[in-house]
């Protein structure tokens, strides 16, 4: 009778029997009729090798301990670039607050919810955690600072060229005692983001297609009684809406479309925001921008949008309709 017993040398070096070396052993002496012969060859290599059977390896999760117990407020978020601004003109601003509890809680202030809730922490791999409602990446940790890289989580994958954007944080202890600031101060745009947006401005100033958000929203006040505005959107889109109602007009008639409010407030059409057949689309654009110098130019006020104090061309959206 011969049994075939295999076992493998682990890394570290000792003879070590595993999961699957065992499951075999079992299943070789259901094959013998003697059970007594089967125990005792199971009994006697287990014997031979004591405390030798291979455990599960578990996840090295780093842990949080230094930083526990410390409130934590977020004083700069940027794009890879080092500034705020993206080529979009879409600013990013810092919001985040929180107290790490343990390695698998934090308590974190929600702007939504306008109050501190306890949320999750979970470890998942390469220094990249679940925290709260986002996926993050530990680049810099420690009880004075850390620094978080945003990961753009997609089907359960990184979407490593959307993994943008990085926020770094201050304890307050370190803001207070340390830096000596208020954190008014902290959050300000710096030197660096102001150089990036007057190139940008200057750049939509010059070709109106560059034209990006203000972050000051360009404002259109009516100034006659034939002419309604409503501003439709809220003031979180980066491109304000308006619904315009103009009032015996020489026949009625409706048209959606985007503008530009170049830096001296003046509107120009930018496109049709509906599909024109090719045969139309010179009619209809001619159409349009008959009404804005007509009507729009004449009935509404207009004041242009600014970032950082300084006007520039920016674009909005308008719902026109013509009532005879």
């Amino acid at each position: 009778m011969k049994i075939s017993i295999y076992v493998r040398l682990s890394k570290a070096g000792p003879l070590m029997i595993n999961k699957p070396t065992i499951e075999l052993i079992f299943s070789q002496i259901r094959t013998y009729p003697n059970l007594f012969l089967g125990l005792s060859i199971l009994l006697t290599v287990i014997l031979a090798f004591p405390g030798c059977v291979e455990k599960e390896e578990k996840k090295n999760t780093p842990s949080w301990k230094e930083t526990w117990n410390i409130s934590f407020t977020e004083v700069r978020r940027t794009f890879e670039s080092g500034v705020v601004f993206n080529d979009f003109g879409h600013q990013l601003k810092p919001e985040w607050r929180f107290k790490i509890l343990s390695d698998t809680t934090v308590s974190i202030y929600s702007p939504k919810m306008n109050r501190f809730v306890t949320a999750h922490i979970q470890f998942d791999h390469d220094s990249i955690y679940n925290f709260a409602w986002a996926w993050l990446r530990v680049r810099k940790l420690s009880k004075d600072s850390i620094l978080f890289q945003v990961m753009k989580v997609k089907d359960q994958r990184v979407v490593r060229k959307q993994s943008n954007i990085y926020m770094t944080l201050y304890s307050d202890d370190y803001i207070k005692y340390k830096l000596k600031k208020n954190l008014a101060d902290l959050v300000k745009p710096t030197s660096r983001d102001t150089i990036f947006i007057k190139d940008r401005i200057r750049v939509a100033n010059t070709d109106t297609s560059k034209a990006f958000p203000a972050h000051e929203q360009a404002i259109l006040k009516s100034k006659s009684s034939l002419l309604t505005i409503n501003k439709t959107s809220d003031s979180d889109n980066l491109i304000p809406e308006y619904d315009i109602t103009i009032k015996k007009s020489y026949k009625s008639f409706s048209y959606s479309f985007s503008a530009v409010i170049n830096e001296e407030g003046k509107i120009l059409f930018h496109r049709s925001r509906v599909l024109i057949m090719p045969e139309f689309e010179n009619r209809i654009k001619s159409t349009i921008r008959g009404i804005i110098n007509g009507y729009l130019s004449a009935y509404i006020d207009t004041q242009p949008g600014k970032t950082f104090g300084m006007p520039h061309s920016t674009i909005v959206f308008i719902n026109v309709r013509g009532v005879e």
